[in-house]
Protein backbone atom coordinates (compact mmCIF):
# COMPACT_ATOMS: atom_id res chain seq x y z
CA UNK A 1 0.00 0.00 0.00
CA UNK A 2 3.04 2.21 -0.46
CA UNK A 3 2.68 5.31 -1.57
CA UNK A 4 3.52 9.02 -0.73
CA UNK A 5 3.77 9.91 2.65
CA UNK A 6 0.39 10.91 5.19
CA UNK A 7 -0.16 14.27 5.35
CA UNK A 8 -2.63 16.68 7.03
CA UNK A 9 -5.24 17.68 5.33
CA UNK A 10 -7.47 19.88 7.99
CA UNK A 11 -7.93 20.35 11.65
CA UNK A 12 -10.50 21.14 13.78
CA UNK A 13 -10.40 23.07 17.53
CA UNK A 14 -14.04 23.62 19.25
CA UNK A 15 -14.03 21.90 21.78
CA UNK A 16 -12.80 22.87 25.29
CA UNK A 17 -11.53 20.22 27.36
CA UNK A 18 -10.09 16.67 25.98
CA UNK A 19 -11.87 15.07 22.70
CA UNK A 20 -12.23 11.61 23.93
CA UNK A 21 -13.77 9.69 20.20
CA UNK A 22 -14.31 10.62 16.78
CA UNK A 23 -16.01 8.98 13.57
CA UNK A 24 -16.23 9.91 10.07
CA UNK A 25 -19.71 10.11 8.64
CA UNK A 26 -20.80 7.23 6.14
CA UNK A 27 -20.48 9.57 2.85
CA UNK A 28 -17.31 11.08 4.25
CA UNK A 29 -18.42 14.77 4.52
CA UNK A 30 -18.76 14.75 8.23
CA UNK A 31 -16.82 14.37 11.26
CA UNK A 32 -18.58 13.83 14.70
CA UNK A 33 -16.30 14.07 17.75
CA UNK A 34 -16.95 13.38 21.85
CA UNK A 35 -15.34 15.43 24.67
CA UNK A 36 -14.90 15.88 28.34
CA UNK A 37 -16.45 19.58 28.27
CA UNK A 38 -20.08 17.09 28.21
CA UNK A 39 -20.85 18.04 24.18
CA UNK A 40 -20.23 16.34 20.90
CA UNK A 41 -19.56 18.37 17.77
CA UNK A 42 -20.27 17.38 14.15
CA UNK A 43 -17.76 19.29 11.42
CA UNK A 44 -18.29 19.40 7.93
CA UNK A 45 -15.64 19.59 5.42
CA UNK A 46 -16.83 22.21 3.49
CA UNK A 47 -15.21 25.18 4.62
CA UNK A 48 -18.29 27.26 4.40
CA UNK A 49 -20.47 25.11 7.07
CA UNK A 50 -20.51 26.16 10.15
CA UNK A 51 -19.28 23.56 12.62
CA UNK A 52 -22.53 22.14 15.27
CA UNK A 53 -22.59 21.82 18.81
CA UNK A 54 -24.94 19.39 20.79
CA UNK A 55 -25.56 20.06 24.45
CA UNK A 56 -27.47 17.50 26.20
CA UNK A 57 -24.92 15.30 28.42
CA UNK A 58 -24.56 16.68 31.92
CA UNK A 59 -21.22 15.01 32.28
CA UNK A 60 -18.14 14.26 30.10
CA UNK A 61 -19.03 12.47 26.63
CA UNK A 62 -16.47 9.06 26.68
CA UNK A 63 -17.74 7.86 23.29
CA UNK A 64 -19.63 9.07 19.58
CA UNK A 65 -20.25 7.27 16.70
CA UNK A 66 -22.77 7.74 13.45
CA UNK A 67 -25.03 4.79 12.52
CA UNK A 68 -24.52 3.14 9.08
CA UNK A 69 -27.22 5.32 7.24
CA UNK A 70 -25.59 8.23 8.56
CA UNK A 71 -29.36 9.54 9.88
CA UNK A 72 -28.43 9.11 13.68
CA UNK A 73 -25.44 9.70 15.80
CA UNK A 74 -24.87 7.60 19.17
CA UNK A 75 -22.94 9.53 22.39
CA UNK A 76 -21.87 7.55 25.75
CA UNK A 77 -21.45 9.23 28.75
CA UNK A 78 -19.92 10.02 32.16
CA UNK A 79 -23.74 10.68 33.17
CA UNK A 80 -25.02 6.69 32.70
CA UNK A 81 -26.65 7.95 29.50
CA UNK A 82 -26.65 7.02 26.26
CA UNK A 83 -28.30 9.35 23.58
CA UNK A 84 -29.78 8.81 20.23
CA UNK A 85 -28.76 12.20 18.31
CA UNK A 86 -30.58 13.61 14.77
CA UNK A 87 -27.54 15.51 13.58
CA UNK A 88 -29.20 18.27 12.03
CA UNK A 89 -29.74 21.69 12.96
CA UNK A 90 -32.48 21.15 15.31
CA UNK A 91 -29.95 18.26 17.19
CA UNK A 92 -32.85 16.45 18.81
CA UNK A 93 -32.18 13.87 21.17
CA UNK A 94 -33.48 10.95 23.08
CA UNK A 95 -32.33 8.85 25.95
CA UNK A 96 -31.64 5.74 26.87
CA UNK A 97 -31.06 5.09 30.47
CA UNK A 98 -29.96 1.45 32.10
CA UNK A 99 -26.37 1.49 33.06
CA UNK A 100 -25.63 2.13 36.86
CA UNK A 101 -22.36 3.95 36.49
CA UNK A 102 -20.47 5.65 33.86
CA UNK A 103 -20.87 4.66 30.10
CA UNK A 104 -17.70 4.26 28.13
CA UNK A 105 -18.47 2.47 24.78
CA UNK A 106 -20.87 2.57 22.22
CA UNK A 107 -21.66 1.68 18.60
CA UNK A 108 -24.20 0.52 16.20
CA UNK A 109 -25.15 -2.83 15.01
CA UNK A 110 -23.70 -3.01 11.41
CA UNK A 111 -27.22 -3.09 9.83
CA UNK A 112 -28.23 -0.10 12.16
CA UNK A 113 -31.10 -1.88 13.91
CA UNK A 114 -29.44 -2.66 17.60
CA UNK A 115 -26.51 -0.61 19.74
CA UNK A 116 -24.43 -2.20 22.11
CA UNK A 117 -22.83 -0.18 24.94
CA UNK A 118 -20.41 -0.65 27.86
CA UNK A 119 -19.90 0.38 31.30
CA UNK A 120 -18.29 0.94 34.34
CA UNK A 121 -21.01 -1.25 35.58
CA UNK A 122 -19.29 -4.24 34.50
CA UNK A 123 -22.19 -4.77 31.65
CA UNK A 124 -22.70 -4.97 28.31
CA UNK A 125 -25.89 -4.38 27.15
CA UNK A 126 -27.84 -4.64 23.94
CA UNK A 127 -30.81 -2.89 22.47
CA UNK A 128 -33.29 -2.32 19.89
CA UNK A 129 -32.33 1.20 17.99
CA UNK A 130 -36.19 1.94 16.87
CA UNK A 131 -38.39 0.52 19.35
CA UNK A 132 -36.07 2.67 21.88
CA UNK A 133 -35.96 -1.09 23.81
CA UNK A 134 -33.16 -2.49 25.84
CA UNK A 135 -33.00 -6.52 24.93
CA UNK A 136 -29.98 -8.22 26.97
CA UNK A 137 -27.15 -7.79 29.41
CA UNK A 138 -24.27 -9.30 29.20
CA UNK A 139 -22.33 -9.30 32.72
CA UNK A 140 -19.22 -12.11 32.19
CA UNK A 141 -16.73 -9.44 33.05
CA UNK A 142 -15.53 -8.47 36.43
CA UNK A 143 -14.02 -4.74 36.08
CA UNK A 144 -14.70 -1.61 34.06
CA UNK A 145 -15.61 -2.24 30.27
CA UNK A 146 -13.29 -0.22 28.73
CA UNK A 147 -15.17 -0.82 24.92
CA UNK A 148 -17.22 -3.56 23.13
CA UNK A 149 -17.89 -3.72 19.09
CA UNK A 150 -19.92 -5.76 16.89
CA UNK A 151 -18.51 -7.70 13.96
CA UNK A 152 -18.74 -7.17 10.52
CA UNK A 153 -21.54 -9.30 10.18
CA UNK A 154 -22.76 -8.51 13.11
CA UNK A 155 -23.25 -12.08 14.48
CA UNK A 156 -20.76 -11.73 17.14
CA UNK A 157 -19.69 -8.87 20.01
CA UNK A 158 -16.34 -8.36 21.57
CA UNK A 159 -15.51 -6.59 24.38
CA UNK A 160 -12.44 -6.00 26.83
CA UNK A 161 -12.24 -4.59 30.04
CA UNK A 162 -9.93 -3.77 33.27
CA UNK A 163 -10.40 -7.45 34.62
CA UNK A 164 -7.55 -8.01 31.55
CA UNK A 165 -9.69 -9.87 29.56
CA UNK A 166 -10.69 -9.52 25.89
CA UNK A 167 -13.99 -11.28 25.58
CA UNK A 168 -16.15 -12.74 22.59
CA UNK A 169 -20.07 -13.14 22.68
CA UNK A 170 -22.49 -14.24 20.56
CA UNK A 171 -25.12 -11.29 19.52
CA UNK A 172 -27.75 -13.08 18.80
CA UNK A 173 -28.57 -14.80 22.53
CA UNK A 174 -25.72 -13.17 24.32
CA UNK A 175 -23.86 -15.81 25.05
CA UNK A 176 -19.98 -16.29 25.87
CA UNK A 177 -18.22 -17.99 23.34
CA UNK A 178 -14.26 -17.24 24.09
CA UNK A 179 -11.66 -15.43 26.23
CA UNK A 180 -8.60 -14.09 25.78
CA UNK A 181 -6.47 -13.41 28.90
CA UNK A 182 -4.22 -10.34 28.82
CA UNK A 183 -1.06 -11.39 30.81
CA UNK A 184 0.73 -7.73 31.21
CA UNK A 185 -1.89 -4.49 31.60
CA UNK A 186 -5.31 -3.66 31.31
CA UNK A 187 -6.89 -3.70 27.73
CA UNK A 188 -8.06 -0.61 26.45
CA UNK A 189 -9.54 -0.86 23.05
CA UNK A 190 -10.67 -3.53 20.78
CA UNK A 191 -11.98 -3.64 17.04
CA UNK A 192 -12.46 -6.36 14.18
CA UNK A 193 -10.66 -6.21 11.24
CA UNK A 194 -12.24 -5.49 7.93
CA UNK A 195 -12.36 -9.55 7.29
CA UNK A 196 -13.91 -10.32 10.36
CA UNK A 197 -11.39 -13.07 10.61
CA UNK A 198 -9.11 -11.35 13.63
CA UNK A 199 -9.16 -8.73 15.96
CA UNK A 200 -7.28 -6.13 17.13
CA UNK A 201 -6.75 -5.03 20.46
CA UNK A 202 -4.45 -1.99 22.59
CA UNK A 203 -2.65 -2.23 26.29
CA UNK A 204 -1.83 0.04 28.97
CA UNK A 205 1.94 -1.65 28.29
CA UNK A 206 1.79 0.43 24.76
CA UNK A 207 1.60 -2.56 23.00
CA UNK A 208 -1.05 -3.58 19.73
CA UNK A 209 -2.00 -6.97 19.05
CA UNK A 210 -4.01 -9.10 16.40
CA UNK A 211 -5.74 -12.17 17.46
CA UNK A 212 -6.96 -14.70 15.48
CA UNK A 213 -10.53 -15.43 16.12
CA UNK A 214 -10.74 -18.88 14.74
CA UNK A 215 -7.74 -20.58 16.01
CA UNK A 216 -7.89 -18.20 18.72
CA UNK A 217 -4.30 -17.05 19.18
CA UNK A 218 -2.08 -14.25 18.75
CA UNK A 219 -1.17 -14.01 14.96
CA UNK A 220 0.86 -10.03 15.76
CA UNK A 221 2.12 -7.58 18.60
CA UNK A 222 3.58 -4.52 18.10
CA UNK A 223 5.23 -3.00 21.74
CA UNK A 224 4.98 0.36 19.26
CA UNK A 225 4.48 2.96 22.22
CA UNK A 226 6.54 4.01 25.44
CA UNK A 227 2.85 4.69 27.38
CA UNK A 228 -0.37 3.24 27.23
CA UNK A 229 -1.73 2.88 23.55
CA UNK A 230 -5.34 3.83 23.52
CA UNK A 231 -7.19 3.25 20.45
CA UNK A 232 -6.93 1.59 17.17
CA UNK A 233 -8.19 1.42 13.56
CA UNK A 234 -8.04 -0.81 10.77
CA UNK A 235 -7.40 0.46 6.65
CA UNK A 236 -11.27 -0.51 4.91
CA UNK A 237 -8.02 -2.48 2.97
CA UNK A 238 -7.46 -4.47 6.05
CA UNK A 239 -3.80 -4.01 5.18
CA UNK A 240 -3.06 -1.59 8.03
CA UNK A 241 -4.23 0.34 10.62
CA UNK A 242 -3.30 3.47 12.82
CA UNK A 243 -2.94 3.38 16.76
CA UNK A 244 -2.66 6.15 19.51
CA UNK A 245 -1.35 6.50 22.45
CA UNK A 246 -0.52 8.64 25.80
CA UNK A 247 3.14 9.34 24.37
CA UNK A 248 1.38 11.98 21.71
CA UNK A 249 2.04 9.72 18.82
CA UNK A 250 0.36 7.58 15.86
CA UNK A 251 1.27 4.83 14.98
CA UNK A 252 0.58 3.46 11.19
CA UNK A 253 1.47 -0.23 11.35
CA UNK A 254 1.63 -2.51 7.67
CA UNK A 255 -0.13 -5.64 8.73
CA UNK A 256 0.78 -7.53 5.62
CA UNK A 257 5.29 -6.98 6.12
CA UNK A 258 4.48 -6.94 10.42
CA UNK A 259 5.78 -3.74 11.04
CA UNK A 260 5.52 -0.19 12.36
CA UNK A 261 5.50 1.83 8.76
CA UNK A 262 5.20 5.40 10.63
CA UNK A 263 5.32 7.33 13.20
CA UNK A 264 3.29 11.11 13.42
CA UNK A 265 3.79 13.69 15.41
CA UNK A 266 1.55 16.66 15.54
CA UNK A 267 -1.05 16.66 18.95
CA UNK A 268 0.36 18.02 22.13
CA UNK A 269 -0.65 15.22 25.15
CA UNK A 270 -2.06 12.03 25.20
CA UNK A 271 -3.98 10.71 22.07
CA UNK A 272 -7.29 9.21 22.74
CA UNK A 273 -8.63 8.57 19.43
CA UNK A 274 -8.41 7.66 15.64
CA UNK A 275 -9.95 6.30 12.99
CA UNK A 276 -10.29 5.82 9.22
CA UNK A 277 -12.96 7.47 6.79
CA UNK A 278 -15.23 4.67 5.66
CA UNK A 279 -12.98 4.87 2.19
CA UNK A 280 -9.99 4.61 3.82
CA UNK A 281 -8.90 7.78 1.95
CA UNK A 282 -8.57 9.51 4.87
CA UNK A 283 -8.05 8.71 8.77
CA UNK A 284 -8.90 11.39 11.88
CA UNK A 285 -7.33 12.08 15.58
CA UNK A 286 -8.17 13.59 18.41
CA UNK A 287 -6.06 14.47 22.07
CA UNK A 288 -6.27 16.13 24.91
CA UNK A 289 -4.73 19.34 23.31
CA UNK A 290 -8.58 19.54 22.35
CA UNK A 291 -7.68 19.54 18.40
CA UNK A 292 -8.80 17.03 15.64
CA UNK A 293 -7.19 16.23 12.76
CA UNK A 294 -7.86 15.00 9.49
CA UNK A 295 -4.80 13.36 7.79
CA UNK A 296 -4.85 11.76 4.39
CA UNK A 297 -3.33 8.31 3.89
CA UNK A 298 -1.71 8.54 0.42
CA UNK A 299 -1.73 4.66 -0.18
CA UNK A 300 -2.50 3.39 -3.31
CA UNK A 301 -5.36 1.15 -3.89
CA UNK A 302 -5.21 -1.81 -3.05
CA UNK A 303 -7.67 -5.45 -2.41
CA UNK A 304 -9.25 -6.41 0.49
CA UNK A 305 -7.09 -8.20 2.87
CA UNK A 306 -8.73 -11.89 3.57
CA UNK A 307 -6.52 -12.67 6.32
CA UNK A 308 -3.86 -12.05 8.02
CA UNK A 309 0.13 -13.84 8.95
CA UNK A 310 1.65 -14.69 11.67
CA UNK A 311 4.37 -12.59 12.01
CA UNK A 312 5.04 -14.07 15.75
CA UNK A 313 7.14 -16.79 14.81
CA UNK A 314 9.19 -14.63 12.41
CA UNK A 315 12.68 -15.09 12.84
CA UNK A 316 14.96 -12.93 15.22
CA UNK A 317 17.09 -12.65 12.06
CA UNK A 318 13.69 -11.44 9.19
CA UNK A 319 13.05 -8.75 12.50
CA UNK A 320 16.28 -7.14 12.44
CA UNK A 321 16.26 -6.50 8.64
CA UNK A 322 13.16 -4.72 9.51
CA UNK A 323 13.32 -0.73 8.70
CA UNK A 324 12.77 1.75 10.95
CA UNK A 325 9.09 3.48 11.00
CA UNK A 326 9.47 6.63 8.95
CA UNK A 327 8.85 9.33 10.88
CA UNK A 328 6.16 12.34 9.80
CA UNK A 329 6.13 15.94 12.05
CA UNK A 330 3.31 18.47 11.46
CA UNK A 331 3.25 21.78 13.18
CA UNK A 332 0.08 24.18 13.82
CA UNK A 333 -0.36 27.93 13.95
CA UNK A 334 1.28 29.40 16.74
CA UNK A 335 -0.76 29.70 20.12
CA UNK A 336 -3.26 31.88 20.75
CA UNK A 337 -4.21 32.88 24.22
CA UNK A 338 -7.39 31.30 25.59
CA UNK A 339 -9.84 34.36 24.93
CA UNK A 340 -8.93 34.39 21.93
CA UNK A 341 -9.17 30.80 20.80
CA UNK A 342 -12.65 30.69 22.58
CA UNK A 343 -13.86 34.39 21.15
CA UNK A 344 -12.46 32.30 17.48
CA UNK A 345 -14.20 29.05 17.71
CA UNK A 346 -17.17 31.18 18.73
CA UNK A 347 -17.48 32.35 15.33
CA UNK A 348 -17.41 29.11 13.51
CA UNK A 349 -19.40 27.23 15.84
CA UNK A 350 -23.48 26.45 16.11
CA UNK A 351 -25.03 25.60 19.65
CA UNK A 352 -27.39 23.62 20.14
CA UNK A 353 -28.94 22.98 23.49
CA UNK A 354 -31.54 20.47 23.46
CA UNK A 355 -32.03 21.51 27.27
CA UNK A 356 -33.89 24.47 26.37
CA UNK A 357 -35.20 24.07 22.95
CA UNK A 358 -38.41 24.17 23.82
CA UNK A 359 -38.38 27.53 25.81
CA UNK A 360 -36.18 29.11 22.63
CA UNK A 361 -39.16 27.83 20.41
CA UNK A 362 -41.81 29.46 22.74
CA UNK A 363 -40.19 32.64 22.16
CA UNK A 364 -39.58 32.06 18.47
CA UNK A 365 -42.85 31.87 17.93
CA UNK A 366 -43.85 34.96 20.07
CA UNK A 367 -41.88 36.84 17.92
CA UNK A 368 -42.85 36.23 14.73
CA UNK A 369 -46.77 37.05 15.65
CA UNK A 370 -47.76 40.18 14.35
CA UNK A 371 -45.17 40.00 10.73
CA UNK A 372 -48.13 39.19 8.44
CA UNK A 373 -48.64 36.06 6.84
CA UNK A 374 -44.92 35.22 6.55
CA UNK A 375 -44.57 35.30 10.37
CA UNK A 376 -47.77 33.48 10.49
CA UNK A 377 -46.70 30.64 8.11
CA UNK A 378 -43.65 30.18 9.74
CA UNK A 379 -45.03 30.39 13.14
CA UNK A 380 -47.62 27.67 12.24
CA UNK A 381 -44.75 25.52 10.25
CA UNK A 382 -43.08 25.90 13.83
CA UNK A 383 -45.97 24.77 16.14
CA UNK A 384 -46.67 21.75 13.63
CA UNK A 385 -42.91 20.48 13.72
CA UNK A 386 -42.60 20.93 17.59
CA UNK A 387 -46.04 18.72 18.31
CA UNK A 388 -44.34 16.08 15.74
CA UNK A 389 -41.47 16.16 17.84
CA UNK A 390 -43.95 15.89 21.08
CA UNK A 391 -45.89 13.20 19.26
CA UNK A 392 -42.68 10.94 18.51
CA UNK A 393 -41.13 10.91 21.78
CA UNK A 394 -45.05 9.94 23.73
CA UNK A 395 -45.31 7.17 20.86
CA UNK A 396 -41.35 6.17 22.36
CA UNK A 397 -42.77 6.72 25.98
CA UNK A 398 -45.68 4.70 25.41
CA UNK A 399 -43.78 2.18 23.55
CA UNK A 400 -41.84 1.26 26.51
CA UNK A 401 -45.03 1.49 28.76
CA UNK A 402 -46.55 -1.29 26.47
CA UNK A 403 -43.61 -3.14 26.69
CA UNK A 404 -43.24 -2.99 30.17
CA UNK A 405 -46.98 -3.91 30.80
CA UNK A 406 -46.69 -6.86 28.59
CA UNK A 407 -43.70 -8.17 30.72
CA UNK A 408 -45.69 -8.07 33.77
CA UNK A 409 -48.74 -9.13 32.16
CA UNK A 410 -46.70 -12.55 31.67
CA UNK A 411 -45.49 -12.27 35.25
CA UNK A 412 -49.04 -12.44 36.01
CA UNK A 413 -50.32 -15.07 33.94
CA UNK A 414 -47.42 -17.42 34.49
CA UNK A 415 -48.06 -16.95 38.44
CA UNK A 416 -51.71 -17.71 37.82
CA UNK A 417 -51.51 -20.66 36.02
CA UNK A 418 -48.84 -22.06 38.71
CA UNK A 419 -51.09 -20.99 41.36
CA UNK A 420 -53.75 -23.14 39.60
CA UNK A 421 -51.77 -26.20 39.26
CA UNK A 422 -50.86 -26.08 42.57
CA UNK A 423 -54.21 -25.59 43.95
CA UNK A 424 -55.05 -28.74 41.43
CA UNK A 425 -51.87 -30.93 43.28
CA UNK A 426 -53.78 -30.13 46.38
CA UNK A 427 -57.52 -31.27 45.43
CA UNK A 428 -56.44 -34.65 44.51
CA UNK A 429 -54.42 -35.10 47.74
Amino acid sequence: MSGEDPTLERHFRGHKDTVTALDFSPNGRQLVTSSLDNTIMIWNFLQQVRAYRFVGHSDGVNDVCFSPGGNLVASASRDRSVRLWIPNIRGESTEFRAHLSTVRSVRFSPDGQQLVTGSDDKTVKIWAVHRHKFISSIATHTNWVRCVRFSPDGRMLASCADDRTIRLHDARNASSIHTFHEPKGVVSHVEFHPSGTCLGATTSEGAVKIYDIRSRKLLQLYNAFNAPAHCLSFHPSGHMLVSSSSDSTLKLMDLLEGRVAYTLHGHRGSVPACTFSGDGQYFATAASDKQVMVWKTNFKPVELCSQLDDTISQSAASQERQQDPLEVTISLTPDQSEEEREREDANQVTTVNTNTRSEKQQETRTQQVGRGSDGDIAASLEHIITQLGTLTQTVVILEQRMSLAEDKISELVNAHRTQRTADSSGGHD
